[in-house]
């Protein structure tokens, strides 16, 4: 029988990886890619390479100046940051923040392990931190799934720190790596120089998941709103135009201060709205990407 993350996996595959396999490799050409060289030869010397360079064995054999010939290791690691605080429950049945994160997470698992490179994945939620080493195969992309699994159903209660989210992804992060953060940014915490410090030894890239329920105010009359972080509940007329107002304001405040945050950090932030086509939506993550590389 098929678990669920196997069936979900199937369909990722049939629906986005095939369009997208060989899209998203090209869109990371970073000066933090691969972790190591490989030697591929010799040639001789030229006015303004790096003498430290030299074979002097070659050298002294040929009686002229030779070079050794190295070639980057293109191997690339990738760290998923997962948010599965309480917030990202918000949406629709079967079509809510931590479902959208799900078949992201799944879907770039797959995408960049079939490149040969190495996936692992940090699932956060307050009070709580699973780690999955990386790895590249099909049956890994599973057990990153699983895992999404075992979390959906442990969410904790506290507002998320997303601040300690990103820490913890740079202490797992030891070497330099593409840094995936999967998550609503709604949270305490001074996530903004955490980001900043991660941003510095890493390549960041935000993938900001977000549904209407986080930006727009249902006219409904009296209408029970929890916070989903804290589990606090009240009890208020949402056609109240002062109501309405204060909501806009917040959301828009909330909007650029993530904004900015992102921008001082240098870290290129993406928007996905769950009513969004996934494999769109990631098509337009690489273009952006793209247009960003010098």
């Amino acid at each position: 029988m098929t678990t669920a993350p196997e069936r979900l996996l199937l369909r990722l595959e049939w629906k986005v990886v095939r369009r997208l396999d060989g899209r998203l490799q090209g869109a990371h050409r970073t000066v933090h890619r691969g972790s190591g060289i490989d030697f591929t030869g010799l040639r001789p010397y030229s006015d303004g390479d790096d003498a430290r360079h030299i074979d002097w064995n070659v050298t002294a054999r040929l009686d002229e100046p030779h070079l050794r010939v190295f070639t980057e290791d293109r191997e690339l690691t990738v760290w998923l940051v997962l948010d599965r605080s309480a917030s990202m429950a918000a949406g629709r049945p079967g079509r809510g923040k931590h479902d959208v994160l799900a078949e992201l997470a799944l879907t770039l698992a797959r995408l960049f392990g079939r490149g040969g490179n190495r996936v692992g994945a940090l699932l956060f939620d307050s009070g709580m931190l699973r780690v999955v080493p990386p790895g590249t195969s099909r049956r890994h992309a599973l057990r990153i799934g699983a895992e999404l699994e075992r979390t959906a159903e442990a969410r904790g209660g506290a507002t998320t720190d997303l601040a300690e989210m990103l820490d913890a992804a740079g202490r797992l992060a030891r070497r330099r790596a593409l840094v995936v953060v999967l998550s609503d940014f709604i949270g305490d915490g001074d996530w903004e120089r955490s980001l900043q410090r991660l941003a510095r030894r890493h390549e960041v890239v935000a993938l900001r998941i977000v549904d209407t329920a986080d930006d727009v105010l249902p006219e409904a009359g009296l209408i029970v709103v929890e916070d989903a972080e804290t589990g606090e509940q009240l009890v208020v007329d949402s056609a109240d135009p002062l109501l309405r107002v204060r909501f806009r304001a917040a959301v828009d405040e909330r909007e650029a201060r993530v904004t900015a945050g992102m921008r001082r950090a240098g870290v290129p932030v993406h928007r996905i709205d769950t009513d969004r086509d996934l494999a769109e939506a990631l098509v337009e993550v690489v273009a952006r990407t793209r247009d960003r590389s010098p």
